[in-house]
């Protein structure tokens, strides 16, 4: 007899090699900014280019990938994407130490690994239903939710005290071992995997299109999608008008900045801790619907953010409450969205979410630092917020049982 969330030593390793990816991504949090600022001399506007590019070249890259991926042996997918993100993201130590790095490499490496991120993430959901049982889902998604969390407590600060002692690109260089490790750690996963069942007779942006439209033929689905995407994406908007408050007209240090985002983020250890205990007592539909408006509740609050301690106080508060918000809803809305998807269509539903989402972020960004500029940083928070508060609206209601997939041709 098993103990209690015991999913295995293939889950094991499948765990192992998500961590040491995730603390490599932390580790290396916010350096392509530091890099372009510091060693290219880059301005603000050529870093918020470069993010939005990076976001919406690499969805736009990534449109031909779940139907790619659908029809492969997803372990090997995902070591070969390891091994992608490792290739690009080592020709920056490379062009650094050579004297020939560029925006424009930087750009062209954010590409690759926003694509690659996609591939990844549709690969890894439909192995990872097709590992652990239906029931251990929930129990999966907490555990690798949690370990996000616990690396981007560690990571930045550990990153930002490296890069202070050993120069611009060590973080980068650490996370370029990250993805080497993660390839090794999915191979030692072992096992053999049923090849698919045939090549999808729809390529490139047709298959990917049975893809979204599952999503919108599946009530519940499309409605957990529209929110996912639109708070995500809103979330995300404001970050960089907030840090312009910050360290701009509030003045912030940078130590103070970084740790109004470090110290929040137990949180997440905090929600996704609480995920499967509150989903077992009051139901998955009911954590989902919760925890999906409050998330949308905080944001506001950066509105009132000031100068000195009380600033820094209002951001950690802020931050902390949507963080464990987050942490909560996550981990049950990804494994309420793989149990609504057949195993047919896992990686083209996961590639289709994750392009639009990804390129609703890039917009979003772009559209709020236009915003930001024409009128205050203030103000794009405000409008941020505003729109937040109407998500909940979207919110799937009686979720709790998936729905039979829809047939779609």
């Amino acid at each position: 007899m098993r103990s209690f969330g015991y999913l295995g030593r293939r889950f094991g390793w499948l765990w192992a090699a998500y961590a040491v990816s995730a603390y490599g991504t932390w580790l290396g949090f916010g350096a392509f900014s530091f890099v372009a600022i510091r060693v290219l001399h880059a301005g603000p506007a050529e870093v918020a280019a470069m993010s939005a590019a990076g976001l919406a070249v690499g969805a736009l890259a990534a449109v031909p990938v779940g139907p790619w991926v659908e029809f492969r042996r997803k372990r090997l997918v995902m070591i070969t994407m390891d091994l992608v993100r490792f290739a690009a993201l080592a020709s920056i130590p490379v062009g650094y130490a050579l004297g020939v790095l560029s925006i424009a490499q930087l750009v062209c490496v954010s590409v690759v690994l926003s694509a690659a991120n996609i591939a990844f993430t549709a690969a890894g959901g439909a192995f990872l239903k097709s590992l652990v049982e239906p029931a251990d889902l929930l129990t999966a998604n907490a555990r690798f939710e949690s370990t996000t969390w616990s690396a981007s407590v560690v990571g930045p600060a550990v990153g930002g005290a490296a890069i202070g002692l050993f120069g611009p690109v060590v973080t980068i260089t650490a996370d370029v071992v990250s993805y080497l490790l993660s390839a090794l750690g999915v191979a030692a996963i072992g096992g053999r995997e049923s090849a698919p069942a045939g090549p999808s007779s729809r390529p490139g942006l047709a298959g990917l299109a049975e893809g979204w439209r599952h999503i919108l033929h599946h009530r519940q689905l499309r409605r957990l999608f529209l929110n996912s995407v639109v708070v995500n994406g809103l979330i995300m908007a404001g970050e960089a008008p907030l840090a312009v408050l910050m360290l701009g007209e509030l003045g912030f240090p940078a130590w103070q900045y970084g740790l109004a985002f470090a110290v929040p983020c137990v949180g997440g250890l905090i929600g996704s801790r609480l995920a499967r205990p509150l989903s077992g007592r009051y139901g998955s539909d009911t954590v989902m619907r919760v925890f999906g408006a409050l998330r949308c509740v905080w944001p506001l609050g950066l509105v009132l953010v000031g100068p000195g301690l009380p600033g820094l106080l209002t951001v950690i508060a802020v931050e902390l409450v949507l963080i464990i918000c987050c942490a909560i809803f996550n981990p049950v809305s990804a494994t309420y969205r793989l149990q609504a998807v057949d195993d047919g269509r896992v990686s083209r539903v996961l590639t289709a979410w994750s392009v639009t989402s990804t390129a609703t972020r890039a917009v979003l960004i772009a559209v709020w630092g236009v915003l930001a500029a024409a009128t205050s940083p203030r103000r794009a928070l405000a409008a941020a917020g505003v729109l937040l508060l109407v998500t909940p609206l979207i919110l799937p209601v009686g979720a709790g049982t998936t729905e039979p997939a829809a047939t779609v041709g």
